[in-house]
């Protein structure tokens, strides 16, 4: 890009490209440094500091009355912060809800949001606040020679760089926030557990990541619901300082019916989550969910109930499925990305930021150690010069009654300081008392020991570190409390299929000759006996729920699968099957077979051959169906026969013959054409399959005839798979029908 020099005194001449470059990046430092990441010493963003220093300089403290937040805000902006009122309050109230923050540092009277509404709270013309208590343990030293200054926005005043923290807040509260290329999102702590945790790297400063995390197992949220995270995503998360948490809602059952939920996710909004399961009710995607109730009040924050359609329902499955699919379940990401003590903004793992806030917590109780052991030794300074002046005390009188200038006299005469000098001369009479120089020498020997004291602590890094330990397990015994956000192992949140979300309901599934279907409801139902179009009849049914796919069976082997739910009423004569599914051209459907997945049916044909089969295996998202049955030349499919471990096969063929083998021994396949089921000599056709249980009587027809073998009969029959088995009268020549008799 070609520049235009002007020669004007004073002006300095910048591309518009670098002058955008410098003022962008201007901007962007501000942003990062001075408004959206933490300071690790104290875990707070620069509004958050000048609310809370600015609460302290107005005598607000724990123990005193509360004052109207817009007297806080006013000096919050006037002083220390020019921005806008609104986001400084926001900022404010934040700080003082017990379910944002894990520990409050502002105590509120009045109306400061609630948990389904955070920002509801009412102006700050209206609220009170305080500081909290907890709040102490950032500002309590701050008097003691601790903190750095800086002049406000317009040099009138001084303001804190960063709060003097007693304990590691930066990982207590957390905080949230967006910069300019950069954001960070630190979850809450507890503070037992992470004062335990610096108490362990103090003592071994080698203390690796999950060493920690035998101290500081997890974050602690403001609510009772729980992580679900596992513990080697928490190890990477805590090494890396970046990753996910997970929490869920917390529940219990009642009465085996009623689901209470009495616990929400960081941050959910109880009204959001109600609206979400009503609307799947609504749109009836929770069948099994008959009743939905908020039952919350002043004892119990969150209880929602939700009342189930009976005991029956998988409770845990529906939960699951609610998990999944509401914000009973969320996802939090984890960035421990703060300022440091170089300035720098970075993103550290737990180790990192808890070794780095114990230089800074080291070097704060070094300098409040040296602080006040500066005072003791300027008191002890002044304490010498005043026992001299009382050791000496009418020389002293009559000095100062007859000298135009007492100070130089008295400091030539007993060798005083020009500070000595000046605190004898502000001596009141009533301090000449005989009893002064007794308080003088108790005071001179408290803080002599005061002083060896201090001075033993700042010479030595060991005792300096027993002193910030010591500190620190007092705060922790004062401060701390139980865990609120329990750490338990779940399994993943899963929302149920379109069929798991129906009701379970009996159905029997019927198909005519021409390829027409219909459902009717319950398992009482006789195809036969149901009404047909002209030319149609009844060819086959069976039973099962509406949760289940029906599969079909045409002739040529192939099987094809539609859910039982979404098949026509028995109340008509149904729709054909065609209209759904595509056969090959010349094919037409034979049977129809309702069950679980993992049930088993034998499928076979008629030169003698066949396998076992789960029938999920039959099922096909395709209309054209898919090839389960291989079939050799000139054989028919046989009707598919349902099969349980353990019971027994029975082949009929046409010659008569029967062999009866156990199901063990066919293998089991997912499509094929199987292995040879009896020993059949040319022209012999297999006329049926059935599989029954050991001991039970089989009733065989052919046309209008019908035979019932007994238990006896049928053993007599039982051989391995492939034998030639026993004959049959020649009545049965043609069995169309195998039946259990009771």
């Amino acid at each position: 890009m070609s520049q235009t020099t002007l020669n004007y005194d004073g002006v300095e001449q910048r591309s518009v490209a670098e002058f955008t470059e410098s003022a962008y990046l201007d901007y962007a430092m501000y942003v990062i440094l001075d408004r959206a990441l933490p300071h690790i010493g104290d875990g707070l963003k620069p509004v958050q500091r000048r609310i809370i220093y600015a609460m302290s300089e107005l005598g607000l403290k724990a123990s005193s009355k509360h004052k109207k937040s817009a007297r806080t805000v006013g000096d919050v902006l006037g002083k220390f912060h020019p921005h806008g009122d609104s986001a400084c309050y926001e900022a404010m109230v934040l700080m003082a809800q017990d379910f944002s923050f894990r520990y409050p540092l502002v105590d509120g009277q009045g109306n400061w949001g609630s948990m389904d509404d955070p920002k509801s709270f009412a102006a700050m013309r209206y609220t009170e606040a305080r500081l909290s208590k907890f709040s102490q343990l950032l500002l309590d030293e701050i008097g003691q020679g601790t903190v750095d200054w800086a002049p406000n926005f317009d040099g009138t005043l001084d303001e804190p760089r960063v709060l003097p923290a007693r304990v590691p807040h930066v990982l207590l509260n957390g905080t949230s926030g967006i910069a300019v290329g950069m954001a960070t999102d630190i979850p809450p702590h507890n503070v037992t557990e992470i004062i335990n945790g610096c108490v362990a790297l103090l003592a071994k400063p080698s203390t690796t990541t999950e060493e920690l995390l035998e101290f500081i197992p997890g974050p602690d949220y403001p609510t009772d619901a729980q992580i679900i995270t596992p513990r080697d995503e928490l190890l990477k998360l805590y090494d890396s300082g970046q990753g996910s948490i997970r929490q869920r809602a917390a529940y219990e059952v009642e009465d085996g019916i009623n689901v209470v939920i009495k616990a929400l996710p960081f941050q959910v909004s109880g009204g959001k989550v109600l609206e979400q399961i009503a609307a799947q009710m609504r749109n009836k995607k929770l069948p099994m969910v008959v009743d939905l109730r908020d039952e919350s009040d002043h004892e119990n924050a969150v209880r929602f109930v939700i009342e189930m359609r009976s005991k029956r329902i998988d409770i845990d499955t529906v939960m699951k499925h609610l998990f999944a699919t509401t914000d009973l379940e969320r996802s939090y990401r984890a960035n421990f990305n703060v300022i440091g003590l170089n300035g720098r903004p970075q993103v550290k793992g737990l180790r990192a930021m808890l070794s780095e806030w114990l230089l800074y917590r080291v070097e704060t109780v070094r300098r409040r150690l040296q602080y006040r052991l500066d005072k003791v030794l300027a008191r002890l300074h002044i304490l010498e010069g005043m026992l001299i002046a009382f050791l000496n005390i009418d020389e002293v009188i009559a000095i100062i009654r007859e000298e135009d200038k007492p100070k130089p006299a008295l400091m030539a005469r007993f060798g005083l300081s020009d500070l000595q000098a000046e605190a004898v001369l502000e001596l009141k009479l009533r301090h000449l008392a005989r009893l002064e120089e007794m308080k003088i020498r108790t005071e001179q020997a408290e803080l002599e020991a005061e002083r060896q004291k201090l001075e033993k602590i700042l010479g030595s890094e060991t005792r300096l570190k027993t002193q910030v330990k010591k500190e620190l397990l007092k705060d922790a015994e004062l401060f701390g409390d139980e865990r609120r956000s329990p750490l338990v192992e779940a399994d993943s949140a899963q929302a149920m299929s379109e069929q798991d979300l129906l009701p379970s309901e009996a159905v029997t599934v019927v198909l005519s000759e021409n390829g027409w279907i219909r459902a009717a409801k319950g398992h009482d139902v006789d195809g036969e006996s149901l009404s047909y179009k002209s030319g149609d009849a009844f060819l086959a049914q069976d039973s099962g729920q509406t949760r289940q796919n029906a599969v079909f069976f045409d002739n040529s082997g192939r099987s094809y699968s539609l859910p039982a739910h979404s098949l026509p009423s028995a109340r008509s004569h149904g729709e054909p099957l065609t209209g759904r599914l595509s056969p090959p051209t010349g094919s037409s459907f034979t049977q129809v077979l309702l069950g679980n997945p993992n049930d088993q049916v034998i499928l076979a044909s008629s030169v003698g051959y066949g396998f076992k089969t789960r029938l999920e295996n039959l099922y096909s998202k395709n209309k054209a169906g898919k090839a389960s049955l291989s079939l050799p030349n000139g054989a028919e499919v046989l009707t598919p026969a349902k099969l349980k471990s353990q019971q027994w096969v029975l082949v009929v063929t046409s010659e008569p013959r029967m062999l009866v083998f156990n199901e063990e021994e066919l293998p089991e396949l997912a499509k094929g054409k199987g292995n040879k089921l009896i020993q059949l000599p040319k022209g012999e056709r297999v006329q049926a399959v059935f599989a029954f249980e050991p001991g039970q009587k089989l009733a065989l027809k052919s046309g209008d005839y019908e035979k019932v073998f007994g238990p006896a009969a049928l053993e007599e029959a039982f051989a391995n798979r492939a034998k030639k088995g026993v004959n049959l009268p020649r009545t049965l020549k043609r069995v169309n029908q195998v039946r259990v008799v009771d």
